[in-house]
């Protein structure tokens, strides 16, 4: 029973300080004068037409709807392919595998460091026979899949189209993405194994082998979500994540590719956060930017590569651990953001996972979110129905100028790695992050149930997925058992060939694919890359 509601600090005497989250100053009224440069044609253009400010798509949802991709996996592979399966049934449209932190960081389930850690925030995947698992009885040439991984992503990718082929499955029809965005990892998230040099040298041996063999495969997933999530806000996420795009395009140009063969495979992954109008100004930048881009300084003919397309999902760093069933309200609002925004898939979060991992009721209330907004609210009937607001349009000038001046910053410190190695993004986030902990604590910023609002007895008790001991147990015992079953002089060769590969600086990617399939695991692969290229230690900044 709540017994007494809190009211914000300082309620009565504060002045209340109008600003977006990222603390862009607010005028309370926008008119014509806000935009009296602004040009349709040249800012905004119809649906579907550069800059596509309004949509990569003349019908955008009037004709499909964006695809509905719930972020799934827990224990082990048998757990998540239940998990993918329920979630089919009730209507999600694209598969999204979250693994485990050992499978992130390139361990096996057996190390020393996976101890306590297996299948506890995804799946733990271990070996080729793991995917076989994790991936059975699902139609992979019909469904789109989608791999949230990073440092060991090649690995996961080649266990993935092995068993497609085992499978008798044609590459070429294979439909999805993987993640593979290293830069971030080293900016934000940190499940990275190597150099970013070499980390970089991963992604392009991939990108050449996919433009060839896997055309419909989305080779990096670049990702804006987690340098949010670590503190951004969303002029730098806006920034730090096309400058990351960017850097991917030279490095595919430097592999020898051509530009329009591989740029529209790359795709994007954008957080949707609680301030909805900034939110959409923030993904309505992103496509002009990147139109101009592609086409003024890269060249880029064919119209697929000006086209930015992206995944969305709301922000797990708005979530609430108290009064959780209030996240429900706060996913809807950030889904609304995504739609509003022009996403062309999304993951809406549940209520728990501030908590712990959703259970199955959590899942289900977010995934008919969704559901709800795309089919009770009316807002896919019309296409970017937030068109010529004066607000919108100039909030997303303003977001097109912030992430010009940072790109500019980027370029004069050497670049998106040099940035890295000199500690640039981790510096620039991490104050971010600072200025906003401190209006919380003084309740300039208000998050109800968090610093207003909050109840003095414990509220709403909810169920909290547990995973138990019992899954790293059964993971580590099959992992056992197929070292014994396997062809032993056939691993031991096919890591000496990659790390052979690893050192001249030839293509790994297929070196990866055939060690997979002698069954040679995820351990065994990145520690021959940390054998080769040393394990990355990233230099701290005060």
């Amino acid at each position: 029973m709540v017994k007494e509601l809190s009211k914000p600090k300082g309620e009565k005497n504060a002045k209340r300080v109008i600003e977006t989250l990222s603390g862009l100053q607010l005028k309370p009224v926008y008119t014509p004068e806000d935009l009296k440069n602004w040009n349709y044609q040249r800012d905004l253009a119809d649906p579907g037409q550069f800059p596509y400010t309004r949509g990569i798509h003349h019908n955008m949802y009037l004709g499909k709807l964006w695809t509905m991709r719930q972020f799934a996996g827990y224990g082990g592979p048998e757990e998540t392919n239940a998990r993918f399966k329920y979630l089919l049934s009730q209507g999600q449209t694209g598969l999204s595998t979250a693994f485990d932190l050992p499978t992130l960081m390139g361990y096996d389930s057996d190390h020393p460091k996976s101890l306590g850690e297996v299948g506890v925030c995804g799946v733990a995947i271990d070996s080729l026979e793991d995917v076989e698992i994790l991936y059975r009885d699902i139609p992979l040439d019909e469904i789109s899949t989608s791999m949230t991984i990073n440092g060991p992503a090649v690995v996961i990718f080649c266990m993935f189209l092995a068993n497609a082929q085992k499978r008798g499955i044609d590459l070429k029809k294979l439909n999805g993405t993987l993640q593979n965005d290293i830069f971030k990892e080293y900016i934000a998230q940190k499940t990275y194994l190597v150099p970013p040099r070499q980390g970089l040298k991963l992604i392009q041996d991939m990108m050449v082998f996919c433009t060839k063999e896997v055309p419909r495969w989305n080779t990096i997933s670049v990702s804006g979500y987690h340098i949010r999530e670590a503190g951004a806000t969303a002029v730098q996420e806006l920034a730090f994540t096309l400058a990351d795009g960017f850097a991917y395009v030279d490095a595919g140009l430097e592999a020898g590719l051509e530009l329009d063969d591989f740029v529209p495979r790359l795709s994007f992954f954008f957080n949707a956060h609680i301030d909805f109008f900034e939110e959409i100004a923030k993904y309505r930048a992103a496509r002009r930017i990147w139109a101009k881009r592609m086409r003024d300084h890269y060249g880029a003919k064919d119209e697929r590569s000006l086209k930015l397309r992206f995944h969305t999902q709301t922000a797990g760093c708005s979530l609430t651990a108290p009064q959780p069933e209030n996240n429900i309200i706060r996913t809807a609002i950030e889904a609304l953001a995504g739609v509003l925004g022009g996403t062309q898939s999304l993951h809406t979060n549940s209520m728990d996972e501030v908590l712990g991992l959703p259970t199955e009721k959590a899942a289900h209330i977010a995934l008919r979110t969704q559901q709800i907004i795309a089919h009770e609210t009316g807002v896919a009937n019309v296409v970017d129905p937030l068109a010529g607001s004066y607000y919108i349009e100039w909030l997303t000038d303003e977001m097109e100028k912030g992430a010009n001046e940072y790109f500019k910053q980027i370029e004069e410190v050497g670049g998106v790695i040099a940035g890295i190695e000199s500690g640039f993004f981790m510096k620039e986030i991490a104050d971010s992050a600072y200025r906003f902990q401190q209006k919380l604590d003084t309740g300039e910023r208000v998050f109800v149930g968090l610093n207003a609002f909050t109840e003095q007895a414990n509220g709403a008790k909810i169920e909290i997925l547990k995973i138990g001991p019992e899954y790293e147990v059964r993971q580590t015992e099959r992992l056992k058992s197929l070292k014994a079953r396997r062809n032993s002089e056939e691993v031991a060769k096919s890591l000496e060939t990659l790390k052979r590969a690893l050192r001249s600086g030839e293509n790994s990617f297929p070196l990866i694919l055939e060690s997979v399939k002698a069954y040679t695991t995820m351990g065994e692969i990145c520690d021959a890359m940390r054998e080769v290229w040393g394990a990355y230690r990233e230099t701290a900044v005060i």
